[in-house]
């Protein structure tokens, strides 16, 4: 015999309705303050734990939302999901959170699996090798609420939450001008990734505002990893007139580029410069640390299911205008030691 407390149970020890005892828990208008504090005073005492799934069938939301993340790897996305996590608990939300490990197969795989759910809504941010978003247009097509963050794709007219990368970009490649450094290269990311082409567009712009001639061989498209970072020093050093710094789009890349460096026995800071992107947990305690850009993490997350929230509860009319949404947040430059003056004698 089942021993699970139920709505009836709480009834019977008040003499209350069970209708009454049901909307006590929603906190329903028509029910007195006194008998909802009643109720749920008897609710906690007797252990009852509110059935989810009667309770969507009722509401028709499942109180549920899906997360893809291209990366659980990288502390950028676990934070992010702290945010979402942070405040969807406290909106009564849960959340199913799905890497993709940067293939778009997965990510088509972690939309079949939301769907199948019935979530009430889908956070994503695009993996890196999903160059075809069908899979994604068809989920606007069926009206499923679906809001990108930091990776997006403004063809599509999504809402979004991102952080301002060119800004991001042109800050991080002007620290470095300010360092001293003079030939400053770049290793950038995939190109199809708006991301990607925007800090590729900060660095360029910064260049040009300081007066430095852009030189299409300082720049090298990475793949997003501490290989990717080994394999660009490889490639600027093979160059008859090596760069003297470097911004990498990403903070795995940036630790690769100052792996390949100690290899190569150069001193950083001082001969050599190295800032990044994104703020990872290990930026403060590799040697040198490593100077990079912010990306207010958390408050993306809270931002992006704010947004999500908003399309879920949508009102008519609204929704030409929030197809059209982005919040941009403004990035924040941590200074560390590998983008330290450049030496004066080198």
């Amino acid at each position: 015999m089942s021993n699970k407390i139920t709505i009836h149970d709480i009834a019977r020890e008040l003499n209350l309705t069970t209708a009454t005892v049901s909307r006590a828990l929603n906190d329903h208008p028509r029910i007195s303050t006194e008998t909802k504090k009643l109720v749920q005073e008897k609710a906690q005492q007797l252990k009852y734990r509110r059935n989810r799934l009667a309770s969507s069938l009722r509401s028709g939301k499942s109180h549920t939302i899906g997360v893809i993340i291209p990366s659980a790897q990288m502390n950028f996305f676990g934070s992010v999901v702290h945010g979402i996590e942070n405040i969807a608990s406290k909106n009564g939300y849960s959340i199913i959170l799905y890497q993709s490990e940067e293939t778009t197969s997965i990510e088509k795989k972690a939309i079949e699996t939301f769907l199948s759910a019935r979530v009430d809504g889908i956070l994503a941010s695009i993996a890196k090798e999903t160059i075809d978003f069908a899979h994604y247009v068809e989920l606007k097509k069926r009206k499923i609420p679906l809001v990108f963050f930091d990776r997006t794709n403004d063809d599509l007219e999504i809402p979004a939450v991102v952080i301002n990368d060119y800004k991001g970009a042109f800050m991080a490649t002007e620290h470095l001008l300010a360092r001293g450094y003079k030939k400053i290269a770049h290793v950038a990311g995939p190109q199809h990734l708006k991301i990607f082409q925007e800090r590729l567009n900060g660095y360029k712009d910064a260049l040009k505002a300081n007066n430095v001639e852009f030189e299409k061989q300082f720049v090298y498209i990475g793949d997003l990893s501490i290989e990717s970072g080994k394999k660009a020093i490889d490639y600027f050093f093979g160059l008859d007139n090596p760069p003297d710094a470097v911004f990498a789009v990403e903070d795995f890349s940036a630790l690769g580029l100052i792996k390949g460096l100690k290899d190569r026995k150069v001193k950083i800071p001082g001969d050599f410069g190295v800032i990044g992107f994104a703020n990872e947990s290990f930026d403060e305690h590799i040697t040198p640390s490593l100077s990079s850009i912010d990306q207010q993490t958390v408050q993306m997350g809270k931002d992006a299911f704010l947004l999500l929230m908003e399309l879920i509860n949508i009102t008519n009319g609204k929704q030409d205008t929030l197809a059209k949404e982005k919040i941009v947040l403004e990035p924040i430059l941590y200074c560390r030691e590998s983008s330290g003056g450049k030496n004066k004698t080198s």
